[in-house]
């Protein structure tokens, strides 16, 4: 639930910084680049404590929201960049065409930029959903109930440690197999579109 949310909330969050990072408008541009220069340089761990217990207290976070929100946050930063650098890869005459074509700048971006861009930067993008993934780990952190939550109650309980934790490395190497084998599908249904 953690993971999906903020993959969701992220990919937004960084194509909203990736887009606003190649902006002309000297603030939007300053605001991006100070928010991805800031949260990449905190670790995540860092953010989920931050939002959770010292936001929390006055703003009376829900654990789950909390998590979702550091997460989505801390990635969105680097899913910025991302889409930053896809962005930038696309020619610029490709926006010169629209904007001659009669697009408006807001449509050649949308109907144009972007679609090339998702097309350069799945790859990237899904290694980021895949450490996404691994690092909603941490929400355990935050005395939220997720896999390692529960893997560390059955092994109190049990003290079957070892294998306990091979299940739970097992489980979390088949769910990033299975984000990996999503991503390679859309990347070679782009391919094929694109030819």
């Amino acid at each position: 639930e953690v993971t999906i949310l903020a993959i969701i909330v992220a990919t937004l969050i960084g194509l909203v910084t990736g887009r606003g990072q190649v902006t002309r408008r000297p603030i939007l541009n300053r605001i991006a680049t100070v928010y991805v220069e800031v949260i990449r340089g905190i670790p995540l761990i860092v953010q989920l404590f931050f939002i959770y217990y010292s936001l929390g207290q006055y703003l009376k976070l829900q654990g789950v929201f909390a998590a979702v929100v550091a997460i989505a946050i801390c990635y969105g930063a680097y899913i910025g960049e991302i889409f930053r650098a896809g962005i930038q890869s696309i020619s610029r005459g490709q926006m010169e065409a629209a904007l001659a074509l009669g697009f408006s700048r807001g449509e050649a971006f949308r109907l144009i930029i972007l679609p090339q861009t998702v097309r350069v930067i799945l790859p990237a993008i899904g290694n980021e959903f895949i450490a996404l993934l691994k690092d909603s780990s941490l929400v355990s952190m935050l005395a939220l109930t997720d896999l390692m939550q529960r893997g560390r109650q059955y092994a109190t309980k049990t003290f079957a440690y070892p294998e306990t934790f091979i299940i739970i490395a097992l489980m979390y190497l088949i769910m990033t197999l299975f984000l990996s084998r999503l991503v390679g599908l859309m990347e070679e249904r782009l391919q094929k579109r694109g030819r």
